[in-house]
């Protein structure tokens, strides 16, 4: 997921993807454990995306306090 495409949902739209993205990230690792994950590399990309959302997050909160 791109950076500016997390720049244009709002606030509501981040938690959810948040919560969704964990969602996914529990589940890859339910599949590694279980040795039924296709693409290991996919638990990395999933974990950027949520800090990526986190850090968008963030930084509207730094600017809304300021």
């Amino acid at each position: 997921m791109k950076p500016s495409k997390i720049r244009e949902m709002s606030n509501v739209e981040l938690e959810n993807e948040l919560s969704n993205l964990k969602a996914e990230l529990f589940k890859l690792r339910f599949q590694s454990a279980t040795q039924q994950l296709d693409n290991p590399l996919q638990i990395r990309n999933v974990r950027r995306d949520i800090a990526r959302v986190k850090t968008i997050l963030r930084e509207r909160e730094l600017a809304g306090s300021n």
